[in-house]
């Protein structure tokens, strides 16, 4: 394996010794301690947490080999100084590390640098005192072979249970938060934040549950940080209704009408509408009236609540115990996000129940709100960052959309989220309208909610698929200017449900704000990564937090690259860089010609290709969207009048993608509808690594001392595949100006269009090829008419431009 530690701070000797004494490693009994084998003997025993007395501590250290013929009793019984080899030998087992599988005893140093592990500072065989200290500080910032750092470990056996009940402010090792916070004494609680809005229309300022959980310490006067996770899945959600609301996608394209609109047309325009009067106040207290017994929790969120941080999660309108109606990410949601973010700033009201009155305020808050989650949570997060709201310091938006038409459309067409054909605005609105779970309340509202599903469902339009006010409401890139926050994104290369357009610009649309902003691309789909063992997630978040709602100079901005992205070549390679997609990457241009994309002139030709398929046949695909997709990269017979396939000569070197590629066609439709999908492959025998994480070992990883656990996850080799599909893309042939504006489409006429693909980071090896995949109906996102068109291209007058990364 590679150990990739990003989150590691360089710290000067005489830091390292206030961190080593703070933490109780240096202590009264040996600070003074002058010989390094015994100081390497306290710093051991008080590692073997385990061990009460010095017999078991002896029959321990009898477990660890010093050196290949020594175990470490052996070796410390007849040594007079600590080695290095014996230091890194036991350290490499310490760190969970396997010897003659990966390190040998008689050279732990090359494992050290293979795996990329720190070793010390040291000018000779063995360790002086001081360089001991500093070797043993290092070794607890590293990470083991599960995926934390060794003071990690040692905080799941207990090492920092002494701390609890006896600190009045966070603790700190390395720039990043301590566990000393006893999680078994969390404070429960629930409040309700008045919104200003009436997203149901019943004349009262909306009501939204928040269950809070916060460290015991604050009863004591600690005001601690937030993270605020806003879940529309919080409080539950209506698999089996929304299942009945999902689409049929079997349908034609259908023509549409010519139009000439122009943005301003259909741009959204806040109504202002008129908002209740608040709530009167009749008292007000410190103290809630309601708790809960466990939330459906984020483990990153729980990394945290040992660490001095408080937690909120919010499910938001239209969810059981709240007010208001589901919208699926237009303002009003964005509204009831910030709401929360608003109480814990003390700029909005909270109730201890819905019908007294009773005013409690976010007392034991900083004021200083972090936003995590992934997909519509991180979707959430980005939307509350756009209000510029103050308090808000960071959002972390993982796998988070940033335009719900680049979500449910592209190009003018109905496009599915991967591997939910079907699904639209008003089916998750219905999944996630968790107030239907009280049949009490939902009783009241059952007219209006289905006013409202009927609403839904004729603004996203899916007749057309065409950019109209409904999703303009709905797209955030317009208020990217006004976000203030740090912005914190994390997705997956291979995330086909958020696909990656909605980081992308998100990256690129906030560069001159003036914020900072990082990213982590990974080769998963639509995944978390906090509990993976290549990538020290955790620390990286640890570090930001402690910096953006701590205050903390960590130098969390400069130590932290600005774009990490996960090699797909190998496993467990993470590489920093300055910038993704950079618009003055070099592009390289490749022409289309009969079979071929190339770089030199190609003489005329035109190529065919028709959507039908037998009926058989195209039941199956519809059936087997995983069928469908390995025939179209495969070249499957079945397919052979249904796709063009260009490829380049095998490479004579690497090629890194960078970007966003596009397709420049020539191209005509027998009819005059016409819908083009577009695949960017990877041809070349070669293991590569799953999209979907493997699962190496159950509740390995604890977060602390008898704390709630996560899986230790990693992406791990799959078998060989001749072939990988790298990125796609979408259009409707009518919408070859943009997503709005349609334009007449006649048969057998050859127009031009220009089709962005889904940007990407892709390494392509010597050897392979790259491939252009022009298809139709795309079985898995597209509508799925089965329709009699024929599709010509005029190859000369087409190509494939490609941005690419130079080191």
């Amino acid at each position: 394996m590679k150990n990739n530690q990003f989150a590691i701070r360089p710290t000067d000797f005489k830091d390292q010794l206030t961190e080593l004494t703070e933490i109780g490693f240096l202590d009264k009994d040996n600070e003074s301690e002058t010989n390094p084998l015994q100081l390497w003997i306290s710093f051991l025993s008080k590692s073997f947490l385990e061990d009460k007395t010095s017999s078991t501590f002896e029959e321990t250290l009898k477990t660890y080999m010093a050196t290949d013929d020594q175990n470490l009793s052996e070796y410390i019984d007849s040594a007079t100084h600590v080695s290095v080899v014996a230091f890194y030998n036991v350290a490499l087992q310490l760190l969970k590390f396997n010897p003659d599988v990966d390190f040998s005893f008689t050279d732990p140093l090359a494992a050290m640098e293979k795996i990329q592990l720190m070793v010390a500072d040291h000018n000779g065989a063995s360790f002086t005192i001081d360089e001991l200290k500093s070797a043993w500080y290092w070794l607890l910032a590293t990470h083991n072979k599960m995926g934390q750092t060794y003071i990690d470990s040692l905080a799941s056996k207990g090492y920092f249970t002494k701390f609890y009940g006896q600190i009045t402010k966070p603790m700190l090792f390395n720039g990043k938060t301590l566990p000393v916070f006893n999680p078994h004494k969390l404070i429960r609680e629930v409040v309700y934040v008045e919104s200003p809005q009436d997203s149901d229309h019943d004349g009262k300022r909306d009501l939204l549950k928040a269950e809070i959980l916060r460290p015991s310490e604050t009863e004591n006067g600690l005001k601690v940080p937030v993270l605020y996770t806003a879940s529309p899945y919080n409080q539950g959600t209506n698999d089996e209704t929304g299942e009945k609301l999902t689409h049929n996608v079997n349908v034609p394209l259908t023509h549409k009408q010519p139009n000439n609109l122009k943005y301003s047309d259909i741009e959204y325009k806040n109504d202002n509408q008129e908002i209740p009067a608040p709530r009167k106040i009749d008292g007000e207290t410190k103290k809630a009236e309601q708790d809960f017994s466990r939330e459906s929790s984020y483990t990153l969120n729980d990394y945290f609540l040992a660490r001095g941080f408080a937690v909120v999660y919010m499910a938001g309108i239209g969810t059981k115990d709240s007010d208001g109606f589901r919208t699926t990410g237009d303002p009003d949601e964005t509204i009831s996000t910030v709401a929360i973010i608003k109480w814990l700033t003390g700029q909005l009201p909270a109730f201890t129940n819905r019908t007294d009155n009773i005013k409690i305020k976010a007392w034991w808050s900083n004021q200083k709100v972090a936003m995590t989650g992934r997909s519509y949570l991180g979707t959430l997060a980005t939307a509350a960052a756009t209000t510029g709201v103050s308090g808000l310091k960071t959002v972390i938006s993982e796998a988070a959309i940033s335009n719900w038409y680049d979500y449910y459309r592209d190009g003018g067409l109905v496009i599915a989220p991967g591997g939910f054909p079907g699904e639209d605005a008003d089916v998750l609105a219905e999944e996630t309208f968790s107030r239907r779970l009280q049949p009490g309340d939902f009783h009241n509202i059952k007219s209006q909610w289905d006013d409202q599903i009927k609403a839904i469902q004729a603004g996203e339009d899916r007749t057309t698929g065409d950019y109209n006010t409904f999703w303009d409401a709905r797209n955030y890139h317009k208020n990217f200017k006004n976000i203030k926050a740090d912005v914190f994104m994390v997705h997956g290369l291979n995330d086909w449900n958020v696909k990656p357009r909605n980081v992308e610009r998100l990256w690129n649309g906030i560069k001159h704000n003036g914020v900072t902003q990082k990213i982590i691309l990974h080769q998963g789909q639509h995944i978390y990564i906090n509990a993976f063992r290549s990538i020290d997630y955790n620390d990286i978040i640890n570090l930001w937090l402690t910096h953006e709602l701590l205050g903390i100079d960590n130098q969390a901005k400069e130590i932290i690259p600005n774009v990490i992205i996960q090699d797909n070549t190998k496993t467990e390679n993470w590489t920093a860089y300055k910038d993704w997609d950079n618009a003055e990457n070099q592009q390289v241009k490749y022409n289309l010609s009969s079979d071929k994309l190339s770089t030199d002139t190609v003489t005329p030709s035109t190529q065919s290709f028709q959507d039908n398929l037998d009926q058989p046949t195209f039941d199956n695909y519809a059936k087997h969207n995983d069928t469908w997709e390995h025939d179209l990269i495969a070249a499957d017979k079945k397919l052979t009048d249904n796709q063009l396939i260009y490829k380049t000569d095998a490479l004579s070197d690497n090629l890194t993608i960078d970007g966003k590629v596009h397709v420049q066609l020539k191209v005509s439709s027998s009819e005059d509808i016409g819908l083009l999908s577009f695949q960017l492959i990877d041809y070349g025998e070669a293991k590569r690594l799953t999209v979907s994480p493997t699962l190496l070992s159950k509740n390995s990883l604890a977060e602390t001392y008898d704390w709630r656990e996560d899986d230790l996850r990693e992406f791990t080799y799959a078998q060989p595949t001749p072939f990988k599909m790298i990125t796609k893309g979408h259009i409707n042939l009518q919408n070859r100006e943009n997503n709005y504006k349609v334009d007449e489409l006649k048969p057998n006429v050859f127009y031009n269009i220009d089709v962005e693909l889904q940007p990407t980071f892709y390494k392509l090896l010597k050897g392979h090829q790259l491939g252009l995949i022009v298809y139709a109906t795309d079985f898995g996102m597209t509508v799925r008419g089965n329709q009699n068109i024929k599709y010509t291209v005029q190859a000369n007058d087409s190509s494939l431009v490609v941005p690419i990364h130079k080191n």
